[in-house]
C-alpha cells in the first residue's frame, strides 16, 4: 500500500535545486529575452554571453551564479567609520523616534567626524523642527509590518537595513546594474532616484521602471524591437534571474552575481527565494496528490476500502480518523465540514468538547456516541488541505479563549489579534498592601498638599454631603465604604499602570505590534492618547503628497521640494537638475534642457520636440493625486472605518482641512487649561500620599 507522504519532497529549501520539477509547458513558456538580456552582464568568471543551453548545470560548482544560500559570499565587515555612522544613526533613531531617519543621515553626513554624534544631538534638541523641516513619522498600517521579519517584534530605534548608511562597493554594484537595466534613461537621473532611496536597490527599482516606461527610448525601442513592458512586481522577469537547466527536463531560477556579497544576499531573499518556495510548494501538493490516488487505487483493488459512520462513503485506511468510545470511523472530509461548523457556525456546543478540545463523535446513529476524536486526528485532517490550516488555527483560538475565561484572571488582550495574557499588575492578595509615605526629599510636598486639603473641607462638605445623598439613593445596596475602598483600589490600579507604562507587544508572531494600555490605539513613538483623528488624517495626507515631489541632490543628499518657479533646480552644493526627469543639466545645458519652440496656445504640450517644460508639471498633479487618495486609504484601513465611501462625511473632512488650512499650527492647537476632574485629583492625592 502506497502511504500518502511517498512523494513528498523535502522542505529543506537548500536543497531545492535537486529536488524541483518544473513541467514541459514551463520551459516554453520562458522567454528567451529573459536568458539572453541577463546574460549580457559581466562576471568575474565567466564571458559576457551565456545561455540556458550552455550555462553549467546544477551539478556543477560555479560562483558565478548563485543557486542556493550557501552559494552567497560571506558578507565582509563594516569600516571603522561606516559602523561609527550606523551606530549614531541608531542612536538618534531612538532619543528622537518622531523624526525620519534621513533627516539624521544628512546632518551627519554634513558634520565633522569629531564628536558628530553628540553635535547632532545637540543640534536636534535645541531646534529639532528647523532640521527636521517637516519630515516627521506618522502612524500608518505600514508602521504594523514593520515589526521584524523574522521574530515579528520591533524594538525602540530600530533602523532598518535600507534605511543605515550603504558601504561604497554596495553602491557601485547598485549604479551598475541600473545603468545596464534603464539604459533608456540617462545617469544623472538614475543617480538621483537611487539617492532618494538611499541607493536601495529593491526600493529605488520601482520608481526607475516608471520612468523607463514613459521615456522616448523606450517607447521607440518598444516599437521597433516589440519589447514587452517592464513589470517590476514579477520577479520571473528580472534581468539578473537566469534559468537554467537541470539536465532532468527541468529549469531552474538561478541569480546572476552583482560583485557585492550584500546585494547579492538582497536579490537572492527578495527574487530567487519566493520562486524556490512556490515551486517547491506546488510541487510538494502535486505529489501528494498523486500518491493520495495511487493509494485510492491500490486500496480499491485490494478490498481495503472502509464506509464513513457519518456519510457512508467508501475511503482508504489512511483518510478515516476513529472515535475514542465506539471506534467508528469518520472520513477526513466530514471531519473538516464538522469542524468548520463549530469554529464558523452554530455547532461549537453540540460538536466540540471544550473539556478536552476534541471533535465529538459524528457517527449517524439511532443513539449519540460518546466517544471523541483526538486532536492529532483533527490536524491530520485539516493537513489534507493545505488552504484550510488556518480553520486549525481558528479552533485553538476559540479554545484558548475558552480556557481563559474559566480562570477568570486580569487579562490584556491586543487589539489588532485574539492574543491575550495574564496583567503583570495582578498579585496576589499578600503583595497589594500599601502604606502612607515616610519623611523623605518629598514629604514636605505631600505636608502641604495634605493641609491645602484639609482646609478645603469646609468648602467641600455641601458638595461633599449632596452627592452622598444622591449615592445613597441610587445604590441603596452598596455601602459608603464599599464605595470608597473601590475608587481607592482604582486609583492605585492607574497608579501602577502609570508607572509600569502603557506600552504593550503583542508576542503573537503574525501579529507582533505594539498598542496602547489607554486607548487601545496603534503605539508610536511618541504616543499620544486619544489623538485628533482629523489631525493624524490632515498630517499623513499632508507627508504623503510632499514626499510624492520631493527630489534628493545626488551630490550631497539634501532632499528638497519646488515650491514656486522654473523646473530648473540648483542645490545649495551647486547641482543643476531638472525637476521633471531629474537629469544633470549642469556643464553648460542649463536652460536648452527645456523646450524653447513658441506655443500659440499656451498650456499645452510643445508638438515639434520631447524636451521638458520649463515651467509645466504635468505629473506633479497626478503623482500628489495619487498619493493623497493611498494615504487616506492607509488612515482609514488603519482606523478600521471606510470613510472613503461617504460622501458627506468626507465633504465635512475637506471642510475642515480648508477652514484649518489658513490658521497657523500654533492657533489651530492653542493649549487651554481646563480644570481637572475628579479622577485626576483623586489619582494626584493617593500618588502623593500613598507608597
Amino acid at each position: 500500500m502506497v502511504l500518502p507522504g511517498l512523494f513528498k519532497s523535502p522542505t529543506n529549501h537548500s536543497h531545492t535545486s535537486t529536488t524541483l520539477q518544473t513541467p514541459r509547458s514551463a520551459l516554453s513558456a520562458v522567454p528567451s529575452s529573459r536568458i539572453t538580456t541577463a546574460s549580457r552582464l559581466r562576471t568575474p568568471n565567466k564571458s559576457p554571453s551565456h545561455s540556458s543551453e550552455d550555462s553549467p548545470v546544477c551539478g556543477e560548482l560555479d560562483y558565478s551564479y548563485i543557486r542556493e544560500a550557501a552559494h552567497l559570499r560571506t558578507i565582509a565587515a563594516e569600516s571603522p567609520d561606516l559602523r561609527e555612522l550606523n551606530n549614531s544613526l541608531v542612536a538618534l533613531a531612538a532619543i528622537f523616534p518622531d523624526v525620519q531617519v534621513e533627516v539624521f543621515r544628512e546632518m551627519l553626513s554634513s558634520f565633522s567626524e569629531e564628536s558628530r554624534l553628540a553635535v547632532v544631538t545637540e543640534a536636534l534638541l535645541k531646534d529639532k523642527m528647523k532640521f527636521a523641516q517637516g519630515r516627521n513619522k506618522v502612524a500608518g498600517k505600514e508602521a504594523a509590518h514593520i515589526h521584524s521579519k523574522a521574530s515579528g517584534l520591533v524594538s525602540p530605534g530600530q533602523v532598518q537595513t535600507e534605511e543605515k548608511f550603504r558601504t561604497t562597493e554596495y553602491k557601485e554594484a547598485v549604479k551598475s546594474i541600473a545603468y545596464h537595466e534603464f539604459k533608456g534613461l540617462s545617469k544623472s537621473t538614475i543617480l538621483a532616484v537611487l539617492a532618494e532611496h538611499n541607493y536601495a536597490y529593491s526600493l529605488a527599482r520601482p520608481t526607475l521602471v516608471t520612468l523607463s516606461s514613459k521615456s522616448w527610448r523606450y517607447s521607440i525601442s518598444s516599437l521597433f524591437l516589440r519589447r514587452k513592458p517592464v513589470a517590476y512586481t514579477e520577479a520571473e522577469h528580472h534581468p539578473l534571474i537566469i534559468w537554467q537547466s537541470t539536465g532532468h527536463g527541468s529549469i531552474l531560477p538561478t541569480l546572476k552575481t552583482t560583485g557585492s556579497p550584500e546585494l547579492d544576499k538582497e536579490l537572492f531573499e527578495t527574487l530567487i527565494l519566493p520562486i524556490q518556495q512556490r515551486l517547491s510548494a506546488e510541487q510538494e501538493a502535486k505529489d501528494h496528490a498523486i500518491a493520495l490516488q495511487l493509494n485510492d487505487k491500490e486500496a480499491e483493488a485490494n478490498d481495503g476500502l472502509h464506509d464513513c459512520g457519518c456519510c457512508f462513503t467508501a475511503t482508504a485506511f489512511e483518510g478515516l480518523s476513529a472515535c475514542d468510545y465506539g471506534g467508528h470511523f469518520i472520513c477526513f472530509r466530514c471531519v473538516r465540514h464538522s469542524v468548520k461548523e463549530a469554529v464558523f457556525g452554530q455547532g461549537w456546543q453540540r460538536n466540540i468538547n471544550v473539556e478536552s478540545g476534541t471533535l465529538r463523535c459524528v457517527a449517524a446513529m439511532s443513539d449519540e456516541c460518546k466517544g471523541c476524536i483526538s486532536q492529532e486526528l483533527i490536524r491530520r485532517a485539516f493537513d489534507e488541505d493545505q488552504s484550510e490550516k488556518d480553520v486549525v488555527r481558528k479552533l485553538d483560538e476559540r479554545l484558548i479563549e475558552d480556557n481563559l475565561l474559566k480562570t477568570r484572571l486580569p487579562l490584556i488582550r491586543c487589539p489588532f489579534c485574539s492574543y491575550a495574557e495574564v496583567d503583570e499588575l495582578y498579585l496576589p492578595e499578600t503583595q497589594r498592601a500599601w502604606r502612607v509615605k515616610r519623611a523623605g526629599s518629598s514629604f514636605l510636598y505631600s505636608l502641604v498638599f495634605l493641609i491645602l486639603g484639609v482646609s478645603m473641607i469646609p468648602f467641600l462638605v455641601p458638595v461633599f454631603l449632596l452627592f452622598s445623598f444622591l449615592f445613597l439613593l441610587i445604590s441603596s445596596r452598596q455601602t459608603f465604604r464599599d464605595f470608597a475602598i473601590g475608587h481607592f483600589t482604582a486609583s492605585l490600579t492607574r497608579i501602577r499602570r502609570k508607572k509600569h507604562g502603557l506600552r504593550f507587544v503583542c508576542q503573537n508572531s503574525e501579529c507582533g505590534r505594539a498598542s496602547c494600555l489607554s486607548c487601545s490605539k496603534a503605539w508610536t513613538d511618541i504616543h499620544i492618547c486619544h489623538e485628533s483623528s482629523l489631525l493624524a488624517l490632515r498630517t499623513q495626507v499632508e507627508l504623503a503628497m510632499s514626499l510624492a515631489i520631493k527630489r534628493t541632490c545626488p551630490r550631497c543628499n539634501t532632499s528638497f521640494v519646488k515650491s514656486s518657479g522654473c523646473n530648473k533646480l540648483t542645490c545649495i552644493c551647486g547641482y543643476q537638475m531638472c525637476y521633471v526627469c531629474r537629469k544633470d543639466i549642469g556643464n553648460g545645458e542649463g536652460y536648452r534642457h527645456f523646450c524653447e519652440h513658441f506655443r500659440p496656445n499656451g498650456g499645452r504640450g510643445c508638438t515639434e520636440c520631447a524636451k521638458c517644460d520649463l515651467y509645466r508639471c504635468e505629473d506633479d498633479d497626478v503623482v500628489v493625486k495619487k498619493a493623497k487618495e493611498e494615504a487616506e486609504r492607509q488612515w482609514m484601513e488603519k482606523e478600521g472605518t471606510d470613510l472613503g465611501g461617504d460622501e458627506k462625511v468626507r465633504k465635512v473632512l475637506e471642510e475642515k482641512w480648508k477652514k484649518d488650512g489658513d490658521a497657523s499650527w500654533w492657533e489651530s492647537r492653542r493649549w487651554q487649561w481646563e480644570m481637572p476632574d475628579g479622577q485626576s485629583m483623586l489619582d494626584a492625592f493617593v500618588e502623593a500620599v500613598v507608597e
